[in-house]
């Protein structure tokens, strides 16, 4: 069994696999009236290539039971994708590095958001889909429609079993 223990989000720990979606020390723009704290710009949208367009979308994911069972990852050549939680609880994010053709556990790493973060994975970064921890969760997602294979999936000689240690 593999072990591998999140390490907290945050932008620089994340940089290689993407974008961490947050409110930071940014400075807001106020609008509507200066009842609005406008957070522009937090992280870029890319799904130009090959004519594609920008698709808005809501994922419900169910938790997995624990220890979760990863049986492969997934990423996209043509396009960034971005998941903004909408539901307030902590979900994991499990990459590995977007060179790689063929991936092993020890490719791996493990972040643990906290509830409130986001993260827009930079284009051909493998990830696995939303893993939700506490209960079932919605998330906002940023993608890319139109014409191209913008999926690539990789799945693992044997399942990998990851105990989380919380």
């Amino acid at each position: 069994m593999t072990i591998l223990k999140p390490q907290p989000l945050n932008a620089q720990s994340f940089t290689q696999f993407g974008d961490v979606i947050e409110v930071n020390d940014q400075t807001p723009v106020m609008i509507n009236e200066g009842l609005t704290q406008r957070f522009h710009d937090l992280s870029p949208v890319d799904t130009a290539l090959q004519d594609g367009h920008t698709l808005i979308n809501i994922f419900r994911t169910t938790p997995k039971t624990l220890p979760i069972k990863v049986q492969g990852m997934e990423r996209h050549p043509l396009a960034s994708q971005a998941f903004v939680p909408m539901s307030n609880a902590p979900f994991l994010v499990l990459v590995a590095a977007k060179e790689l053709q063929t991936l092993t556990v020890d490719d791996l790493k493990l972040f643990m958001t906290n509830g409130r973060q986001g993260v827009n994975y930079h284009r051909n970064v493998w990830h696995h889909y939303s893993l939700a921890l506490e209960k079932e969760s919605d998330f906002l997602v940023i993608d890319r429609g139109g014409e191209g294979h913008n999926l690539e999936e990789f799945f693992f000689p044997k399942d990998i079993t990851i105990e989380i240690h919380l």
